[in-house]
């Protein structure tokens, strides 16, 4: 199990994508056709084999629209997790009495929405894939748009909860996984990677509130950002809402 893709609801897609792009060093994206029936249009960028998306409204009533309305702007949106037995992580899921928002099964695709309300934090998707290094939402040649010369992986997710141990407990019992960490700040370990939970104390609520990026020069990343008005007086990247914490590649 890892973290595959990282999804971010922004309220101006043209000006998210040229954000990120820049500080990221981040190559072509891809325009999944898929989103539309939710109302949104979207962007999708590898990061190494990992990828990065956001998603914007294109009509009212949406569900990425609302949550732009309950946290006050932009930010995080989803973590989707690849698995490597949708059948056996949906029947935990299901055991651990969580109901599916959304599902899809295709030719070697799989993903499973899981509903917030029954984990908490954010849409957490489980998703499958045949063979294993293939990736649907990132397009039939997301290969092509690789880039690694400033960003190499996404390596975890932050979520942010009023009760940062509750909402840990809750996300590794559905996950069939362990929890490390105490206090304010817990994490469940993945392949490659993390999802980390803490206290929301910045008044926009729960739900996704950052994720670490693998990056070859933080300091460059750092001015990149700076130049684009995009770092906070903490020297904290944010892009898109989303607070991005850098590690050395």
């Amino acid at each position: 199990m890892r973290i595959r893709q990282i999804a971010l609801v922004g309220e101006d897609l043209a000006a998210a994508k040229a954000d990120i792009v820049d500080v990221l060093g981040l190559g072509g994206d891809y325009a999944d056709p898929g989103v539309r029936k939710y109302g949104l249009h979207n962007a999708v960028w590898p990061i190494g084999d990992t990828f990065l998306e956001v998603v914007s409204p294109t009509q009212a009533g949406t569900t990425a629209g609302r949550l732009l309305e309950k946290r006050g702007g932009d930010g995080g949106y989803m973590v989707i997790l690849q698995v490597d037995d949708i059948k056996a992580s949906r029947e935990l899921a299901t055991a651990k009495g969580v109901r599916f928002a959304d599902l899809f099964d295709g030719d070697g695709v799989h993903f499973t929405h899981l509903h917030p309300k029954d984990v908490g934090g954010a849409i957490l998707s489980l998703d499958e894939m045949v063979p294993y290094d293939r990736w649907e939402w990132g397009g039939p040649n997301w290969t092509d748009n690789v880039k690694t010369d400033v960003s190499t992986k996404i390596v975890a997710a932050e979520v942010q909860a009023d009760d940062p141990d509750a909402m840990s407990k809750r996300w590794a019992e559905v996950l069939g996984r362990e929890r490390t960490g105490g206090g304010d700040v817990w994490s469940i370990p993945l392949k490659d990677g993390e999802i980390r939970f803490t206290r929301a104390t910045d008044g926009r609520g729960e739900g996704v509130a950052a994720f670490d990026v693998a990056v070859r020069d933080p300091d460059a990343v750092r001015a990149r950002a700076k130049a684009r008005g995009r770092l906070g007086a903490d020297g904290e990247v944010v892009l898109c809402g989303a607070r991005i914490g850098l590690t050395r590649a």
